[in-house]
C-alpha cells in the first residue's frame, strides 16, 4: 500500500529490503514491511526543578522548554526516529527523560555558583543551562526551539528570598527616613537662608534706590542745562543755515540766468548746425540717387552681356559635353566589344586548353592502366618461373626481339669497315741456346711493331714517325723496319 505523510510528520519503514530504518514522507508499504508514523512538532514542557547552591541555599526554578525533533539534521532524525518516536511526545516516559536531563545539568551548575550568583546572574545561568542540555538532548535527536526561565522560588521552609525581600524593603524604608530628614534639614536651612537674603537684598535695594535717585536728581539739572545750550546752538546753526542758504539762492539763481543764456545760444546755434547737417543729407541723397540710377544702367547693361555670354558659353559648352560623351559611349562601345571579342578568344582558347588537358589525362591514365596491367604481367611472369629474374629478362629479350636487334646493329656497324687480314711471318723457328734466350725475347717484341704499324696505317692513315723507321710496300706480305 501506499502511504503519504503530512508536512509536519515523517514515514519509519522498516522490514524486508531495508537494512536498518528508512526516513520518508511518502512510499510504498510492501508486504514484510511495517511502517510508523511520527509527528515532529515541538512540545512544551514546564518543569520546577529543585536545586542547591554552593551555600547549601536550596531553590526552585520554574522553567518552559519547547523541545521537538532536530528537522535539519538527517542523522538526528534517525536517533530521534529509533528512540524517541515508539513513545508520545506527550508521555510519562518522554517528560521524565527530558525532566531528567534538565533537572541534572541544573544542578550541576547550582552546585558551583553562589545563591548571588545565580540570582544576579541569570542570564548567564541560563545560557550555561540550555548548552549542557543541549549537549545530552542530542544523543536522542532532540533540539530545544525555545526556553524560559521565570523567577526563582523559595523552597517551602527556606525562605531566602522572602528575607532577602524583607531586607531590601527595610533597606528601602531606612532610606527613605534617613532622605525625609535630609531633606526637612535642607529645607530648614534654606528657609533661614532665604529670610536673610531677602532682608540683605531689601536693604541693598532701598541704598541702590536712593543713589539712583540722587543720581536722577542730578542727571535732571545736567540733562536741562545741555538742553538750553543745545538749544542756543541750534538757533546759532539754524541762522548760520539760512545766511548761507540766502547766498546759495543768489548764485545759484545767477547760474540759473548764465544758464538760461548760454542754453538761448547753444539752441541758435544747434538748429543752424541741425540746418547745415540737413542741407548736407539732401545733397548727399540727391548724389547717391544719381549714382544708384546710374550704377542700375551699367548694372543692366552688365546684366544683359553677362547673360548673352553665359548663354553662349553654356551653349559651347553643351556641344563639347555632347561630343565628349558620344566619344566616350563609341570608346565604351569598343571597349565592350573589344571586352568579347577577348572573352570569346579566352573562352575558346581555355577550350582548347580544357580539350588538351582532358587528352593528356586520359593518355596519362591509359598508360597509367597500361603500366599497371604490365606490372602485373611481369609479376605473374615472374611467379611462373619460380622467381628468377634472369629467365624472366631473357624472355622477355626474345619475345620482344631485341636479341634480334642487336644482331643487325651490330651487322650494321661492321658494313663499312671492310677489314683487311694480313698475314706477317718472320722466319722459321730458329732454335738457339740459352746464352740467347734473353736476346730472343727481345726480337720477338721487335717483330710484333711492323704489323701493328701496318694495321694502324690501313686503318687510320697514319704512319709511325721517321726516329721509328719506314714501312715497306704495302702490297708485300713481308716487311720491316729498316
Amino acid at each position: 500500500m501506499y502511504k503519504v505523510a503530512s508536512p509536519s510528520e515523517y514515514l519509519v519503514i522498516t522490514g524486508v529490503g531495508i537494512e536498518d530504518i528508512r526516513l520518508a514522507k511518502k512510499g510504498w508499504i510492501l508486504p514484510g514491511q511495517s511502517y510508523i508514523i511520527f509527528d515532529m512538532s515541538p512540545v512544551n514542557y514546564t518543569f520546577e526543578v529543585q536545586a542547591m547552591s554552593s551555600e547549601k541555599l536550596p531553590f526552585m526554578l520554574p522553567a518552559v522548554f519547547t523541545i521537538g525533533p532536530r528537522i535539519d539534521d538527517m542523522p538526528s532524525l534517525h536517533k530521534y526516529a529509533k528512540l524517541i518516536s515508539r513513545h508520545d511526545k506527550l508521555s510519562t516516559h518522554v517528560k521524565e527523560l527530558v525532566q531528567g536531563i534538565i533537572e541534572g545539568e541544573t544542578r550541576v551548575l547550582a552546585a558551583s555558583m553562589t545563591m548571588e550568583e545565580v540570582f544576579k546572574g541569570t542570564k548567564e545561568f541560563k545560557q550555561e543551562v540550555f548548552g549542557k542540555v543541549q549537549l545530552e538532548l542530542n544523543q536522542f535527536g532532540l533540539l530545544i526551539y525555545n526556553a524560559n526561565v521565570k523567577q526563582l522560588v523559595d523552597v517551602p521552609g527556606h525562605e531566602y528570598f522572602s528575607y532577602l525581600g524583607q531586607k531590601t524593603q527595610m533597606e528601602a524604608a531606612n532610606q527613605a527616613k534617613v532622605d525625609v530628614a535630609e531633606a526637612r534639614k535642607k529645607g530648614e536651612i534654606g528657609s533661614k537662608e532665604r529670610e536673610g537674603l531677602t532682608l540683605q537684598n531689601a536693604a541693598k535695594i532701598d541704598a541702590e534706590t536712593k543713589i539712583y535717585a540722587t543720581r536722577r536728581v542730578g542727571e535732571g539739572r545736567m540733562a536741562e542745562i545741555k538742553v538750553k545750550a543745545e538749544v542756543k546752538v541750534y538757533e546759532n546753526v539754524r541762522e548760520a543755515e539760512v545766511a548761507e542758504a540766502n547766498a546759495e539762492l543768489a548764485k545759484k539763481k545767477a547760474g540759473w540766468a548764465m544758464e538760461a543764456q548760454v542754453a538761448e545760444v547753444e539752441a541758435a546755434k544747434a538748429v543752424a548746425l541741425r540746418d547745415a547737417e540737413l542741407q548736407k543729407e539732401v545733397e548727399r541723397m540727391n548724389a547717391l540717387t544719381i549714382t544708384e540710377k546710374l550704377k542700375a544702367e551699367f548694372l543692366s547693361k552688365a546684366s544683359v552681356e553677362y547673360e548673352t555670354k553665359v548663354q553662349e558659353a553654356n551653349w559651347e559648352l553643351y556641344i563639347k559635353q555632347k561630343a565628349a560623351e558620344a566619344i566616350l559611349y563609341q570608346r565604351e562601345k569598343e571597349a565592350e566589344a573589344q571586352k568579347a571579342i577577348a572573352e570569346a578568344e579566352l573562352y575558346a582558347r581555355q577550350q582548347v586548353a580544357d580539350g588538351e588537358f582532358y587528352a593528356k589525362k586520359k593518355e596519362a591514365e591509359g598508360l597509367m592502366a597500361l603500366g599497371q596491367a604490365q606490372g602485373a604481367y611481369l609479376r605473374t611472369l615472374l611467379d611462373a618461373v619460380g622467381g628468377n629474374y634472369t629467365a624472366m629478362r631473357d624472355f622477355m629479350m626474345i619475345k620482344s626481339g631485341m636479341f634480334q636487334e642487336i644482331a643487325k646493329i651490330n651487322a650494321e656497324a661492321v658494313r663499312g669497315l671492310q677489314p683487311k687480314i694480313s698475314i706477317w711471318t718472320n722466319g722459321g723457328g730458329e732454335s738457339g741456346d740459352g746464352g740467347h734466350g734473353a736476346m730472343k725475347e727481345v726480337a720477338e717484341v721487335y717483330k710484333m711493331l711492323p704489323p701493328l704499324f701496318k694495321t694502324v696505317h690501313e686503318q687510320t692513315g697514319m704512319l709511325p714517325p721517321a726516329w721509328m723507321g719506314t714501312l715497306s710496300d704495302s702490297h708485300s706480305t713481308n716487311s720491316a723496319l729498316n
